[in-house]
Order: structure tokens, then C-alpha cells, then sequence
């Protein structure tokens, strides 16, 4: 038998999930509707995701070695990267999946231009799943009606997935994500050459931060939240306009995005032979928002669950098998989720807050530890001293902003 697995989705979610495939041998097919699409997304990787996905450096627009935390009263706290070879990577997400994608289509993915509007689901554990979808390859908007009919699922089609409506895999709550990009005039575009802004605040969002992050030739101004509307989107996005508008004020807007975050995983990931990774199963951060990492590496482990399950392709993989990449995916990054979440949760629940949690980031331990979970992704346990000294600094912080209190 030949395994055929269908990946709906060509972000970097879907890309990584392809290319594990095809390297495999497997029978492997990549649905995008837009091979140009460009999601609303700060753009931001980290480091170990440079060697670890062997991206090229063209990929990287800039390397970040600077951050500025700028709380509600515009008090700012500087972050530096100490190591000369430590950086954050700020990429376009047009230039960053079109890499994937078309490596994965080199490696043997067969790359289909198409909107998937159906999944069909089959009527018994022998039979296959069948896709219909509209086929773009003539270059018409409409396209023509299509089928395919494979023996897996990978749904990597974001937060508003048809694959996970197809599995009933439950809703979620989310957040709406909103970025201008904004070319400005050279000379300020040289403030951030390696430098970052992050801005919390009321005023630019009530429970999340809002950002300038550096591009090749422009900058990204953007807020993200869960209250969704979009009266209210707007006033966030004056309000990190107003906020930053002696680096921005004057520039050109060359394009308007917004899109929706997942807020926690779905209810079911794996449900069949339909297993979902990235945004469609909710792998995106609480605190950080982090997306473009954990979602291609969600996708990886499950494509390489498939190859170890399946034999290389030589048997179809049970839901059981399938599950297995949910255990793996949680017992190693259960931890961190649950981290992020309570940190979101005590920091970002009023002004008080945020100034507290600015001020903490001053320590410098704190930074370092925190830097060295999010380049590396991984946690290793600190001297005890100096974890005693940076609970001590968050609990005092607390007090000091009075955001203890209920």
C-alpha cells in the first residue's frame, strides 16, 4: 500500500508537517488557497528555530538584540541580549512560507492551489477521507470543483479551521491580532535596526501588549486582545499609534492585517484519522503570544508520529497512534503553556499590573532566564539563590503596584 496523507494549509505549520512526510517516502499533498498569503503576525522566531528548521539567513529580515518594555506610564525598561550570537529573528511571514512551502514542494509534496470547502468524513475505519475542494490552478478565483481522497488529515488551517469543524473539534475562545505596516523615512528606521518595542498598557490593549517590531524595509505596528470588535480594535490601534508616534509619525501605511489568535488548545486535537496542529489546534502562547514556532514544531512531531506509526507509509496510523504526538507535544511543552498562562493572568489584568511586571523585567536574572526559555526553549533550573531573589523581586513588584490586591 502507498499512505496518503493530506495537509490542509501551507503556513509553517503545514510546511514542516509536508516536508517530514515526503522526506519519508509518503504520498504527501499540500492544500494553500493563497500561495501569496501573508498572515497578520509580529513575525518574531526564536533562535533555535534558525538551526533547528535550517533556515537560511535571508529569511531573517532583522536580527533583534534589544528589546524596550515600555509600561502603562511610559516607564521603559532595556533588555539586551549579551551573547554576540544571540538574537530574536524578525521575518515577513510572505517570505517565511513561501520558503517552507516550496521546500516541502521540492522534497516531494505535491503543492495543490486550492480552497478545501469540505471534508468528508468516512463510514468506517477501512475507508478513506475524501476532500473537496475548489482547484485554483487555472488561476481563476472560482477554480474547479475538485476530490481527493486520502487515508490522513493534517488540519493546519489556522484559527477558523474547516478541518476541526469537519471533527467536531470544539471551539475555542480567541483573541484578534491587528498590525499596520508602516515604511518610515531611513533615519528612524535606523532606531530599529536590531531593536524591538513592546507597549502594555489600557490604552493599547486590555489584556495583551501591543508592538513595534522591525521588518526589511518597514516596521509592524500592531496590538492584539480578547475583546473582539472592531470599534474597539481601533481605539487600541490609536492607541499604540498615539504611543509610538515619535519613531512612527509621518510614515507611509503599506498594508492593514488582522487576524484571529487561538486563546488554548481545542478540546480535540486528534479525533480519527484527522489529527490538527499550529493555530487550528491551539498552539499559540498566552503572556508572549508566541505562534510560529510552536506551530511548526506541533506539526513536525505529529508528521513524524505518522512516519514512526505508519512504518514509513506501510500501514495506516489508528486515532490511537495519532494520540501519541498529543502526549509528547504535552508532556514537553504542558508546563510552559501553564506558565505563560498564570503569568498573562497576575500581569496583564490592569495598569497596576503591567508596571509591576515592567519593573520586574528590569532584573537581570529575570531577563536571562527568560531569554534562555524563549531562544532555546528551554528551562534550566536556576542557582536557588537566584531563584529565591527573583521571587522575591516579583512578589515585591506586586505589592509596590498594588496589584495584589483583588
Amino acid at each position: 500500500m502507498v499512505l496518503r496523507v493530506a495537509v490542509v494549509g501551507s503556513g509553517p505549520a503545514g510546511s514542516s508537517a509536508a516536508e517530514v512526510l515526503a522526506k519519508a517516502g509518503i504520498e504527501t499533498y499540500l492544500f494553500e488557497r493563497k500561495l501569496d498569503n501573508a498572515k497578520p503576525c509580529g513575525g518574531a522566531i526564536p533562535l533555535c528555530m534558525v538551526g533547528e528548521f535550517d533556515l537560511p539567513p535571508e529569511i531573517v529580515d532583522r536580527r533583534v538584540r534589544k528589546m524596550k518594555m515600555i509600561s502603562p506610564s511610559n516607564v521603559t525598561v532595556d533588555i539586551n541580549l549579551e551573547k554576540e550570537d544571540e538574537y530574536i529573528g524578525m521575518c515577513r511571514r510572505e517570505v517565511l512560507d513561501g520558503f517552507l512551502r516550496n521546500r516541502a514542494a521540492e522534497l516531494g509534496a505535491n503543492l495543490i492551489n486550492g480552497t478545501v470547502h469540505r471534508l468528508e468524513l468516512p463510514q468506517s475505519d477501512n475507508e478513506p477521507y475524501t476532500i473537496h475542494y475548489a482547484d485554483h490552478s487555472d488561476g481563476s478565483a472560482v477554480g474547479t470543483a475538485s476530490t481527493l481522497q486520502v487515508d490522513l488529515v493534517i488540519g493546519a488551517d489556522g484559527a477558523n479551521s474547516r478541518v476541526a469543524k469537519a471533527i467536531d473539534a470544539g471551539d475555542y475562545n480567541y483573541a484578534i491580532a491587528f498590525q499596520e505596516r508602516i515604511r518610515i523615512p531611513e533615519d528612524k528606521m535606523a532606531y530599529y535596526e536590531e531593536l524591538a518595542e513592546m507597549y502594555v498598557g489600557n490604552d493599547v490593549s486590555p489584556d495583551f501588549y501591543a508592538w513595534v517590531f522591525p521588518k526589511f524595509d518597514h516596521v509592524a505596528v500592531g496590538t492584539g486582545t480578547m475583546k473582539v470588535n472592531k470599534a474597539k480594535i481601533k481605539d487600541l490601534q490609536a492607541g499604540i499609534r498615539a504611543r509610538s508616534a515619535q519613531r512612527t509619525e509621518g510614515g507611509e501605511i503599506i498594508k492593514v492585517e488582522a487576524h484571529p489568535i487561538p486563546e488554548h488548545p481545542r478540546p480535540h486535537r486528534v479525533r480519527g484519522r484527522v489529527a490538527l496542529v499550529g493555530d487550528a489546534a491551539g498552539t499559540v502562547t498566552k503572556s508572549s503570544g508566541e505562534g510560529i514556532y510552536f506551530a511548526a514544531k506541533s506539526a513536525r512531531m505529529c508528521a513524524e508520529t505518522i512516519v514512526e506509526t505508519s512504518k514509513n507509509g506501510q500501514r495506516v496510523p489508528t486515532e490511537k497512534d495519532l494520540k501519541q504526538y498529543l502526549k509528547q507535544w504535552d508532556k514537553r511543552y504542558g508546563a510552559t503553556y501553564m506558565v505563560l498562562d498564570l503569568l498573562q493572568r497576575v500581569f496583564y489584568r490592569s495598569d497596576a499590573t503591567r508596571e509591576a511586571f515592567v519593573e520586574m523585567c528590569s532584573d537581570k536574572d529575570v531577563q536571562r532566564m527568560t531569554f534562555d526559555s524563549y531562544l532555546y526553549k528551554t528551562v534550566t533550573p536556576g542557582n536557588p539563590l537566584v531563584q529565591m531573589k527573583i521571587t522575591a523581586k516579583t512578589v515585591g513588584s506586586l505589592l509596590r503596584g498594588h496589584a495584589l490586591a483583588p
